[in-house]
């Protein structure tokens, strides 16, 4: 069954990226349209675009699938529920497609929300409390933005159509608030800042669905929905605000992967720094170049994954990269991969992450934004380096390498995954530079200019050399922590009521509420029950005084 649906889900994808090819060469596209009802002139339809743009996305996302799921076969072989397991990956394969292919904001909402559901049942399919509660921050963060997109569709109740191909080019008033709720749903998909808590959080998936879900599909959802807007967020008044969100979210996850120790989790944090690098760039204006970036580092990301996966079941399930060591001599084949998928990762030169990343890097010196931009732009870049050497440094040359049972090879259906997306890896970038760019794009700088990006990345890998003993606490709980935001977007929503609660509790059952409330009423009756029981039972000097006087009143 594995191998029917990978074979399936393969043949699809080169059929569609052959159809994007045919449609950028010969510049057409088409629109289908189905209206399901109308009502008081607003149209409720169903439309799918199809154009060169997203035959080539949604043929690298059946690609991966495919790859991913022959994965499965040997990553899931002694699972009970694998055939479940598989269900599952090809629904959000399906939601996926329907939002690549959808111009309209009703059936967006339909993949949209169909990505939220089956990732939530995806991240807590191994059924534990830590996936539990990853699965419950993951669903209700990607619910937030779900409820932005309804939202939206309110708003465009108004002007009788929910065809946003329809205001792309146009600047009225009221697209400002529009803007601002797409960029925000799409900022709650992405992981950008605030938003970014769920994405670590979301590893406690099986490693299948990370590598597909986690890096190339669901996560760059909400970078392929800003692209599709195009040209009508640049009217919005807060574009800058939302560039210096992504660009911090880039120098946060850079940062978080250098103080943590877990694999899958640094790579998340791997995946949440080249998503700001997508979403930064095309807040300048430049969304090719984000489209670039977003499909060569879909191939190389989904290979770090399994790579890390099948290092993850050798060690005894154990994903400390401080109990690795020595994996080259044991591996020899998924550790060339791994290191493949990393120097792509870095930008290392003529790989496929080199051309986009080094084009964007480029376009943003290019147009000559300030320093203090520049600088933390490209210090996020070295930090890519940085942590990348030390990941490699645990892995291959330091670790306390305990594990003595490690009998886990690679399957030929891991084999043969891997040496696809291997070659996607290397030849894809430049591929693509030649393919899609009808005039190939190059800048030109002065020397020192050139080389500043060469220079980052040796700082990269210099610092990565300082902290590989270093341990300060402090440092650590502020820098390794995403600067709160796990803390901030979960438990902070509910202090206010948990300390109203706990002064409520001190106040009502453990101080004088307790005595007056609950205490004191039963108390007393319980010592007139003893006064009456002692006056009536246990002394007849007291019954003959009461009878005297009860004479004495009624007489006188």
């Amino acid at each position: 069954m594995y191998f029917f649906i990978s074979f399936f889900l393969l043949f699809y994808s080169l059929s569609f990226i052959i159809s994007g090819l045919y449609c950028l060469n010969y510049d057409v596209s088409f629109m289908l349209d189905w209206e399901v009802f109308s009502l008081n002139s607003s149209s409720v339809s169903m439309i799918l675009y199809l154009d060169w743009m997203s035959f080539l996305f949604s043929g690298v996302v059946l690609m991966i699938s495919s790859m991913v799921i022959l994965y499965s076969n040997d990553y899931m072989n002694y699972d009970s529920n694998k055939f479940r397991f598989l269900f599952l990956v090809f629904m959000f394969v399906v939601s996926m497609m329907l939002m690549i292919f959808s111009l309209n904001m009703i059936s967006i909402l339909l993949g949209w929300d169909g990505l939220g559901l089956v990732s939530y049942c995806l991240v807590i399919y191994y059924q534990n409390v830590n996936s539990y509660s990853s699965g419950m921050l993951t669903v209700l963060t990607n619910r937030l933005g779900d409820v932005f997109i309804l939202i939206s569709i309110g708003w465009l109740f108004n002007f009788g159509s929910f065809n946003f191909l329809y205001y792309l080019d146009m600047n009225y008033d009221w697209l400002g608030f529009f803007l601002i709720l797409i960029i925000l749903a799409s900022f709650t998909k992405s992981a950008q800042i605030p938003f970014s808590s769920w994405l670590p959080a979301a590893m406690a998936a099986p490693t299948p669905v990370s590598s597909l879900v986690h890096s190339s599909t669901l996560v760059t959802a909400g970078v392929y929905l800003l692209i599709r807007f195009g040209n009508m967020i640049m009217f919005s008044l807060l574009i800058d605000i939302f560039f210096i969100l992504s660009v911090l979210t880039m120098f946060m996850a850079g940062v978080g992967a250098i103080f943590e120790f877990d694999l899958k989790k640094i790579i998340a944090f791997s995946t949440l720094s080249q998503l700001g690098l997508m979403m930064s760039i095309l807040f300048l204006g430049n969304f090719y170049l984000s489209f670039f970036h977003l499909l060569s580092h879909a191939f190389f990301k989904s290979l770090l994954f399994m790579c890390s996966g099948l290092y993850i079941h050798s060690m005894c399930d154990s994903q400390d990269i401080r109990n690795m060591g020595g994996l080259f001599l044991d591996k020899p084949y998924t550790t060339s991969c791994f290191l493949i998928s990393n120097f792509s990762l870095c930008g290392m030169f003529f790989m496929s992450g080199f051309y986009s990343k080094d084009l964007i890097v480029e376009f943003l010196m290019y147009n000559g934004y300030n320093i203090s931009k520049m600088f933390i732009y490209l210090l996020s870049i070295s930090m890519t380096v940085c942590y990348t050497v030390r990941l490699m440094n645990y892995l291959f040359m330091s670790g306390v390498n305990l594990f003595s049972m490690r009998s886990l090879s690679e399957g030929l259906s891991s084999f043969f995954s891997f040496l696809i997306l291997v070659i996607y890896s290397i030849i894809f970038g430049s591929l693509y530079f030649w393919l899609v760019f009808k005039v190939p794009l190059f800048f030109f700088f002065p020397f020192y200019e050139k080389i500043i990006i060469l220079f980052f990345m040796f700082l990269g890998l210099f610092l990565s050399f300082l902290t590989f003993n270093l341990n300060i606490s402090g440092l650590f709980n502020f820098l390794g922590s995403m600067w709160y935001l796990n803390y901030l977007g979960s438990s902070f929503f509910n202090l206010i009521f948990f300390k109203s609660s706990f002064l409520y509790n001190n106040m009502i059952n453990n101080s004088w509420g307790e005595y007056y409330v609950s205490w004191y009423i039963s108390s007393l009756i319980s010592t007139l029950s003893l006064k009456i029981n002692l006056l009536v039972f246990n002394n007849l000097k007291y019954y003959l005084l009461s009878f005297f006087l009860l004479i004495i009143y009624f007489f006188y």
